[in-house]
């Protein structure tokens, strides 16, 4: 049974950094697509980035350059560094593990799933 647990969030100020990581149990990591969303208050999950298992990874626009996914298969680890964070990014992040349907951009192409942490930027 494939476990995904993530941790790191917090409270930071504008302009700050945040790393948060997410850890995966059972299952085939290293040949899973990781991927991170966000939800903000009374709006729906929304797609941040994600790394396939060769690494490549993809972003969506308002994050591109200052978030970075990454992953260390011999930990079965996943991680989000944000930088330069701003009010907007204010939002509960989850972890998404193994997608089944391209383009793996898509809540629900994703098979398993953190129980997400709260991260809340201050301006």
């Amino acid at each position: 049974q494939v476990q995904v647990v993530e941790s790191g969030g917090g409270l930071v100020q504008a302009g700050g950094s945040l790393s948060l990581s997410c850890a995966v149990s059972g299952g085939a990591f290293g040949s899973y697509t990781m991927a991170w969303f966000r939800q903000a208050s009374g709006n729906e999950r929304e797609f941040v980035g994600r790394i396939t298992s060769t690494a490549t990874t993809y972003y969506i626009d308002s994050v591109k350059g200052r978030f970075t996914i990454s992953r260390d298969d011999a930990k079965r680890m996943a991680y989000l560094q944000m930088e330069t964070l701003q009010a907007e990014d204010t939002a509960v992040y989850y972890c998404a593990a193994l997608c089944q349907r391209m383009p793996c951009q898509q809540a629900n192409d994703y098979e398993h799933w953190g129980q997400g942490t709260q991260v809340t930027v201050s301006s």
